[in-house]
């Protein structure tokens, strides 16, 4: 188990709304031909409409890369492209962690700003390994100088550690390989206590297949056919497939502990999964809950009522299934004297509602 963790990376991409990030994610997927040229096309992550019409980010994006590194080595490179609007900070945390480092991007142009400064406070506390880069050194108002000062006040390191690219141009990109590769320390087992343990960090619904859950696993190892039950809750279901994360979802046999991917649970009832429930096999004794998630704190409310009541059941069901895709939302049943029955809904911000 540890040869094979010695070639894995598993890293996030962090920055303030508009610095890059996905544009830096876009040169990555290219220069490792995980997408061929023909099928690569701007902000190749964001396949919601409303990311590529605003250029932003909204769900974390796990895609797996294979680079052969100068070394002769060939890694397995897990990006979790994340948001950068303060909305979706919770996105964020969930993301991290699934990984040990993070690429901290920064405009050269517009400098630190304010969603960079709390997405690095996010990454220091889920102690991941930070590796600061200057983006769009090409655009005729970038100042390195001042930049590159900026950004050794706000971590601390040397300038020699900054990279300068230009991920539209594609300059300096071998250089963040570079720095992934030597940098970022291989899935570690600082989770791990003898028991197969996964923590799941996003999911979504299937009609077909049911709840599908992307895991980070720490410790142990999954597989078809297991039983597997969740330890908040109790529950119990038998996995009907499992799979690596590439742009498209791929079936492997296996997944062990460091990799990052995707179970089929063959669950239909969406309250029964939680993203940042930890999941393990049944057949074992001493499990214990992964630490690193946080009860969400909603900040802008909004209630939300059926225009005819006789779909308040099929308006419910939607709003668990909206959930189990983003675990920011909150919801509780509501009664308006004008307007029937309802929920009030709870959002991280006016964009997220």
């Amino acid at each position: 188990m540890t040869n094979i963790n010695k070639y894995v990376r598993n890293f996030c991409i962090i920055a303030h709304i508009d610095h890059g990030k996905s544009t830096l994610a876009d040169r990555l997927i290219e220069s490792t031909n995980t997408i061929k040229g023909k099928q690569l096309e701007d902000q190749v992550l964001d396949d919601m409409d409303l990311e590529k019409e605003r250029g932003i980010t909204i769900k974390s994006h796990p895609i797996q890369m294979n680079y052969k590194h100068s070394d002769n080595n060939n890694y397995i490179l897990n990006l979790i492209d994340t948001p950068g609007h303060v909305d979706f900070t919770y996105e964020v945390s969930r993301s991290m962690t699934a990984c040990e480092g993070a690429l901290l991007i920064v405009d050269a142009s517009q400098g630190v700003e304010a969603q960079t400064v709390s997405n690095l406070y996010l990454a220091i506390e889920a102690d991941l390994t930070i590796i600061p880069i200057l983006n769009k050194i090409d655009m005729p108002n970038a100042d390195v100088e001042s930049v590159s000062n900026q950004i050794i006040e706000l971590i601390g390191c040397t300038k020699e550690e900054i990279l300068s690219v230009s991920a539209k141009e594609g300059v300096g990109i071998n250089g963040v390989f570079d720095a992934i590769i030597s940098k970022i320390p291989r899935p570690t087992s600082k989770h791990e206590n003898n028991t197969s343990r996964a923590l799941i960090f996003d999911s979504f619904y299937d009609q077909f297949r049911g709840v599908v859950a992307y895991i980070r696993v720490f410790g142990g190892a999954f597989k078809k056919n297991d039983i597997i039950e969740l330890i908040s809750n109790k529950v119990n279901f038998e996995i009907t497939e499992v799979g690596k994360l590439k742009l498209e979802k791929v079936s492997t046999d296996i997944l062990s502990s460091g990799d990052v991917g995707y179970i089929v649970t063959s669950l239909k009832d969406v309250s029964d999964i939680n993203v940042g429930d930890t999941l393990s096999l049944k057949i074992e004794k001493n499990r214990l809950p992964l630490p690193g998630y946080k009860e969400v704190k909603p900040m802008v409310f909004s209630g939300m009522y059926p225009v005819d009541s006789h779909d308040y059941e099929d308006f419910k069901t939607s709003l668990m299934k909206l959930k189990l895709n983003d675990a920011a939302l909150t919801f509780e049943p509501n009664v308006s004297t004008a307007l029937g029955f309802g929920f009030r809904c709870g959002f991280l911000g006016p964009l997220h509602m």
